[in-house]
């Protein structure tokens, strides 16, 4: 069975959109393949605001979050795979949804849904 955290990150994500609130994602930087700018990392974590408005190109897929952002005028590409992704809330309220490490079907191989349609939203301005 594939893991859920990729569709309940959409599904808060749009829930948040919907509201006019700002989403932001809390990332563990420990995991491979996440590409973030260094700087700005603490505690092997970042926040960062997926909102559509501040990000350009953003792709929620079953895999991986990925997305244009600027940091300190600089445009960065940014990617987080799924399993990466600690939470998802609303910055204005902090309501949305945390990930356990655990909530990953740890007996998957990564690579199992390679191949395969994948779901994703698709955010393009």
């Amino acid at each position: 069975m594939t893991s859920n955290r990729p569709y309940l990150i959409r599904a808060i994500y749009e829930w948040i959109a919907d509201n006019q609130l700002t989403p932001y994602i809390i990332v563990d930087t420990t995991i491979p393949g996440v590409i973030v700018p260094q700087d700005y990392v603490n505690d092997d974590q970042i926040i960062l605001n997926i909102a559509f408005h501040v990000v350009s190109n953003l792709t929620l897929s079953n895999d991986e979050i990925y997305f244009d952002a600027r940091f300190k005028g600089i445009s960065q590409h940014i990617c987080v795979p799924v399993k990466a992704v600690k939470a998802i809330y609303a910055k204005e309220n902090g309501k949305g949804m945390g990930f356990d490490p655990e909530d990953d079907d740890a007996g998957t191989p990564a690579n199992a849904s390679k191949g395969r349609n994948s779901s994703h939203l698709r955010i393009v301005k």
